[in-house]
């Protein structure tokens, strides 16, 4: 494949905004320089476009195997490319549940052959796995963990099982990522609301069922049990302002043992928004107040958050409706990830080397991988080209999600995904999939 001269360009990387040339050459950018003349390479004409490393999304399910009605890795993985998101890192709550090495391998093995994004997977915990889970090759598998799935007997998660945590967090040699609520919390919120409301509990009180108590009561004591032990951890859609408190500010990214990261749609929508999109944003952990969504993007520019994901999660549009109990929690996002994170830039709440940082640069220090997440010469070439100034909104017939819908339905982006390098290959050209499939297995340090 010939080189790639990328010109005129405005590289957003490592804290600065540069007028620049890049070359790419064998799937890695080669060198950056003001101008950069070359005989043989293609030449693409930059001009006006600002140059990202792509996004690194660590908390995706794109359910397969078991849920091809939802979605797939190839329906998925094609959405998230058009989204700016480069990689990602899915979840073990498939069916069956990725509770195995031979299991986890299988995902990849089908990443492998069907992923137009860069892929790992986790392995899954619970009750009946934790010497399985404690091996896994820690250069090539992203981490443990619960998300999506239960302790034991489908009842509870990790973060409500101090004493296995214990166990856990004592001989883990790799990355620990949780989710937590406080299922005595829930529990009690959710038996509150039925003895008023019966069956037809309101979805403005999901906010008040999964509630600011339940996330802070289960971050603090995981965060304590980890920091006890001294293990890496990282915890998932942090949704409050007031569990912030919990984690460090001011330290680099790579020196922290415990990270934290919030979710697109916890940084776009807030409780006034159940009453226009009803179950559509009904997501574990809640969607909470205004003063929680501000928090979040300010928690970023403090360092308490290190990076935002999105939690993709899809249902059909079928399985989001019916009474509060019945309507499914998550939905699809990473088709419009990237242009949802840089509208906080519009508002100027992060300027565009911070957003650099918050998809890319943060999330590939924090799971320390090779080669990626930082575009510098001798980096894996995955990069999204964005035209920060054309306004466009989302529309049903544009979507790839296999579920067919977007709570960003109608809404106006102000920035667009033009262009998708992954590996050096064009993934998108023209906001369109090229039909490339160019994905490349993650890997790790092995020391993390």
């Amino acid at each position: 494949m010939k080189p790639l001269l990328i010109a005129q360009a405005h590289l957003v990387s490592q804290g600065q905004v540069q007028p620049c040339d890049l070359l790419i050459d064998r799937g890695r950018i080669a060198k950056i320089a003001p101008h950069i003349s070359h005989e043989t390479a293609e030449v693409f004409d930059a001009s006006g476009l600002h140059v990202f490393s792509g996004m690194i999304d660590d908390q995706v399910h794109f359910r397969e195997p078991g849920f091809p009605h939802k979605a797939t890795i190839a329906s998925e993985s094609q959405a998230a490319v058009l989204g700016g998101i480069t990689s990602f890192m899915d979840m073990p709550n498939t069916r069956p549940h990725t509770l195995s090495r031979e299991l986890l391998e299988q995902k990849f093995q089908r990443a492998g052959e069907t992923s137009v994004a860069n892929y790992s997977f986790f392995m899954g915990i619970a009750s009946s796995n934790l010497e399985e889970a404690l091996r896994v090759n820690n250069e090539w598998v992203c981490g443990i963990t619960d998300d999506g799935l239960y302790f034991d007997d489908e009842k509870g998660i990790l973060a409500n099982q101090p004493a296995f945590l214990e166990q856990l967090f004592a001989r883990a040699e790799t990355l620990v990522a949780l989710h937590c609520e406080d299922d005595a919390l829930i529990a009690a919120n959710t038996r509150r609301f039925v003895e008023r409301y019966g069956e037809a509990i309101p979805i403005e009180a999901h906010e008040h069922i999964r509630s600011e108590a339940a996330c802070y009561e289960a971050t603090k004591r995981v965060v304590e049990l980890a920091q006890k032990h001294g293990n890496r951890l990282h915890i998932y859609h942090v949704s409050t302002a007031r569990e912030l408190a919990l984690f460090e500010a001011g330290v680099p990214v790579r020196e922290k043992r415990i990270t934290a990261e919030a979710c697109v749609h916890h940084l776009r929508f807030n409780h006034r928004d159940y009453e226009r999109l009803g179950s559509a944003i009904k997501w574990n952990p809640s969607i909470k107040t205004p003063a929680d969504q501000e928090a979040l993007a300010a928690g970023f520019v403090s360092g308490q958050i290190d990076f935002f994901a999105t939690d993709h999660a899809p249902h059909t549009w079928e399985e989001k409706q019916g009474p509060y109990h019945r309507a499914a929690s998550g939905g699809p996002l990473v088709q419009q990830a990237v242009p949802a994170i840089l509208e906080l830039y519009h508002e100027g709440k992060l300027t565009l080397p911070e957003v650099a940082a918050a998809i890319s640069e943060h999330p590939a220090a924090a799971y320390r991988m090779v080669d990626r997440g930082v575009a510098r010469e001798g980096a894996l070439a995955d990069l999204v080209l964005i035209d920060l100034e054309r306004p466009w909104t989302v529309a049903s017939d544009q979507l790839k999600y296999r579920c067919g819908w977007s709570p960003f339905e109608g809404t106006t982006f102000r920035s667009r995904v033009e262009h998708v390098l992954v590996n050096g290959q064009w993934v998108v050209r023209e906001g369109e999939l090229t039909g490339a499939r160019a994905g490349q297995r993650l890997q790790f340090e092995r020391e993390r």
